[in-house]
């Protein structure tokens, strides 16, 4: 598995992370401990998750908490879910950061990120010194934001944050233009998420409320000719894709199949996607896109 460095955090981060949305959803211990353990004995050292990703923390410190030097260990925070208060509550926020502790079986992160807060809410400052003094506690060592847009870009303008997490994929190209440039300005560590689209294009069909509509629908205009391939090498393509642009440090991907993770490093293992494919998929966007594609939270 390649290591990149992570902005200046001095991390070498495995180009491939493991996201913990899918596995907060209804799935076994057992299949989260095969899942994770395979996971870090083949070289992934990011996991990544979020205090509203249902089971996800507590299944994470139940199974791995005893490894807790063989990886970086990354959450989110912003949502009450389940603390008394409103989202975004500077009380609630250092309640959720403590709890978040708690079901990870650790005594510190290694980022904290804001989880897509607004530019309005970052601009009053609260937030952000709840992340600061936690960094200042020792419970994360570094303090990140996760979301796109101008509000990642806001972000990212402060100054104050050491990471970047944000949507980048065939279907959702903002982030290359708008935000990476700037992160990279600050030499902060870059995490792309939603790296193959959910993969959208298998869908015969969706409904406009389920999650991955919006990609579904810009996949079906943009009719990249590689989609027509089998399944596994669309997925390469896609997530390869990804991991080759400029200023990504690490794509997490999310799955609660304990051999998908094997399949997906396998794919990275390929490297960095022909320039000539990489800008067919760079063009196409740039003549498809509308002014309204912008980056999904």
């Amino acid at each position: 598995m390649e290591l990149r460095n992570y902005g200046n955090t001095g991390m070498k981060v495995s180009t491939l992370g493991f996201g913990g949305a899918e596995i907060g959803k209804n799935v076994s211990k057992a299949d989260v401990e095969t899942l994770l353990n395979s996971a870090l004995d083949a070289g992934l050292n990011v996991i990544d998750t979020a205090e509203c990703y249902g089971d996800s923390e507590e299944l994470i410190g139940d199974v791995l908490s005893h490894r807790r030097d063989d990886y970086y260990l990354f959450t989110k925070c912003g949502h009450a879910a389940g603390v008394d208060g409103p989202d975004w509550d500077a009380k609630v926020l250092e309640q959720t950061i403590d709890r978040s502790l708690r079901r990870l079986k650790t005594e510190y992160v290694d980022v904290i990120h804001l989880h897509s807060c607004s530019e309005e809410v970052l601009r009053q400052g609260a937030v952000i010194e709840v992340l600061q003094r936690a960094k200042e506690a020792g419970k994360t060592r570094f303090i990140g934001y996760s979301g796109d847009t101008i509000d990642a870009l806001y972000a990212i303008q402060t100054g104050v944050f050491d990471s970047l997490e944000t949507s980048l994929n065939i279907a959702d190209q903002e982030a290359i233009d708008l935000t990476l440039p700037e992160a990279r300005k600050r030499n902060m560590g870059v995490i792309a998420k939603h790296p193959i689209a959910n993969a959208a294009w298998t869908y015969d069909s969706l409904a406009e409320e389920a999650y991955p509509f919006v990609y579904w629908k810009r996949l079906n205009e943009l009719g990249y000719g590689f989609l027509g391939e089998d399944a596994q090498a669309a997925v390469e393509t896609a997530l390869r894709f990804t991991l080759s642009t400029e200023w990504v440090d690490t794509a997490i991907v999310g799955t609660a199949k304990p051999n998908r993770w094997q399949q997906n490093a396998d794919l990275v293992a390929k490297g960095a996607l022909s320039k000539e494919l990489y800008d067919e998929i760079r063009e196409r966007w740039k003549e498809i896109a509308g002014a309204d594609w912008t980056g999904r939270t």
